[in-house]
């Protein structure tokens, strides 16, 4: 594409968890069509090796070595975006998951989980929001799950986390609309990544992923991507507080059954009454 056709020439984009997955695929796709990425992310070599993936391909990246969770290490990735150029996209990606019965999980297991996913977006989306509007308007999204409108047993923490950064998503869409500023969410279903690992690598449960999915097949953080790029873009300029499933299908249908993984890891204590 030439740099005449690149709709977002000169625009910067702030990716949490951009060392990798969606993160890292989200920026691919962005910087495809002439944007500056910063990479946000805890690991700075991962971010070092992603940063020399897309300046190979003539891609202008800087890093941010940023823990969500830390308000100060987000205004600093913030701020460095905003000197970065003209500041006017983001993608709230970083995310954890667990899984465990409701019953056995740990105060410490709910706020991991809680802090990364829904708090960590916060900070995220309120320390750029201002850079946003300084910028004449721009766009978040925030990457959520189909766990937020289907329960998926075992995994209460994950699901109520993305559940509550949906409405985190639709109160900021309401708030910063009056300054030019959209926000939205993509719904994965299962995709292939580093924090997926545990459902992709057992068989039952993809197959049971599968049953879900009118398309049958699991998606690609491309899929992904490429509906964050057209929220973050031009094209949808007139969409905002908006959830969309990119999920083959899945939310059509039922959340995933995660029983035979959990029995076979605890057995009989899997199920409350039980006494461990």
């Amino acid at each position: 594409m030439s740099k005449s056709e690149q709709v977002l020439a000169g625009q910067v984009a702030l990716v949490t968890g951009g060392g990798s997955g969606i993160g890292l695929a989200c920026a691919t796709a962005l910087a495809a069509d002439g944007a500056i990425v910063v990479l946000a992310g805890r690991n700075g070599e991962k971010l070092a090796n992603a940063a020399s993936e897309l300046r190979a391909t003539g891609a202008v990246v800087h890093t941010a070595v940023c823990d969500v969770t830390d308000e100060a290490a987000v205004q600093s990735a913030c701020d460095d975006a905003a000197a970065a150029g003209q500041f006017t996209m983001v993608v709230a990606n970083a995310g954890t998951g667990a899984a465990s019965p409701l019953h056995l999980t740990s105060l410490d297991e709910w706020n991991q989980v809680m802090n990364t996913n829904l708090t960590g977006a916060f900070l995220t989306i309120k320390h750029s929001a201002a850079h946003l509007a300084a910028s004449g308007g721009g766009s978040i999204v925030a990457i959520s799950s189909i766990a937020a409108p289907l329960t998926h047993r075992y995994m209460t923490p994950y699901c109520v986390s993305k559940a509550g950064l949906e409405m985190l998503v639709k109160q900021a869409a309401d708030e910063l609309g009056i300054v030019g500023v959209r926000a939205n969410a993509v719904r994965p279903g299962l995709v292939p990544t580093d924090i997926s690992v545990g459902l992709t690598s057992t068989e039952s449960i993809v197959a049971d992923y599968l049953d879900q999915m009118p398309l049958q097949r699991l998606g690609h953080v491309d899929d992904i991507a490429q509906a964050v790029r057209f929220l973050l873009g031009p094209e949808s300029s007139w969409i905002t507080g908006q959830c969309i499933s990119c999920d083959g299908g899945h939310t059509l249908r039922r959340g995933p059954n995660l029983t035979p993984l959990m029995e076979m890891a605890l057995g009989e204590h899997a199920h409350p009454g039980v006494v461990a």
